[in-house]
């Protein structure tokens, strides 16, 4: 029968702390081969070489660890592994080193509803035990906090509307995703995956920016024209659709009515 190791003997194998595999476990990423009472668990030893894996995948290739989870438990082929880790590593680059805990956060008036807001609808996701922001997390929350600054107040601006706004991104993504695995991945060869991969997520962003500067103030006024239409719907010349007018005022129009006839 093989030998099953403790969580101990596991990290020293793989090389890695236990508390980043107490992280693997709560991610998913591992799981126990064998648990005898509440709190020990055991593991099989191919578990080490998935360790080593995630750990590659997560260090060199730069891969979110939700990303790794996926990619391990589904056929990913090669071309398309390599371009997520293209992706990650573009990503990793534009991310910030600085990092605040919730009670920092709280302290500077960052109030607890929107934080959990947050959290739940996977925006921003502390992580570790002090629940630490970093990277783009703490990226949006400064953004927010630079809206408020400004005097843009929660009635303005709910946090609750970035679902309509994540919604719409996510969709111009998706696009974006299929039009790069239709036009470049089946096209190029794998050597080239890498470079083009990493071109084409540094060249979007710019063009997706250039593209909503060239069309904000038209369609603003294109809001205002529609808006104008509606209204103009609605009420008529000299009278509220649904309300009656004054009876001299319904005589004189039908006097004049009368006349052109």
């Amino acid at each position: 029968m093989e030998a099953l190791l403790k969580i101990a003997e596991l990290a020293e194998r793989s090389g890695v702390s236990i508390a980043t595999l107490k992280h693997y476990l709560r991610e998913g990423l591992i799981a126990p081969a064998k648990k005898t009472g509440r709190t020990m668990s055991w593991y099989d030893t191919p578990t080490i070489a998935r360790v080593r894996t995630i750990k590659e995948l997560q260090q060199r290739q730069f891969l979110p660890l939700d990303l790794i989870k996926r990619t391990l438990a589904s056929d990913t082929a090669p071309d398309e592994l390599a371009a997520a880790s293209a992706i990650a590593s573009v990503l990793a680059k534009h991310r910030g080193t600085h990092s605040l805990t919730r009670a920092e956060l709280l302290e500077r008036g960052v109030e607890a509803r929107e934080l959990d807001w947050l959290a739940g609808s996977r925006l921003a996701v502390p992580t570790g035990p002090e629940q630490t922001y970093t990277g783009d997390d703490l990226a949006l929350l400064q953004t927010l906090g630079a809206a408020r600054k400004a005097g843009i107040s929660p009635a303005m601006l709910p946090f609750e509307i970035l679902r309509d706004y994540l919604a719409a991104l996510k969709r111009l993504v998706e696009v974006e995703l299929q039009m790069f695995r239709a036009g470049v991945l089946s096209r190029a060869g794998h050597a080239q995956v890498p470079g083009l991969t990493t071109a084409a997520t540094e060249l979007s962003e710019r063009l997706v920016v250039l593209l909503r500067r060239k069309l904000l103030l038209p369609t603003l006024q294109k809001v205002i024209e529609e808006d104008r239409d509606v209204e103009a719907r609605r009420v008529e010349p000299g009278r509220v659709r649904g309300t009656k007018q004054p009876r001299a005022v319904r005589r004189r129009r039908a006097a004049a009515a009368k006349r052109r006839t």
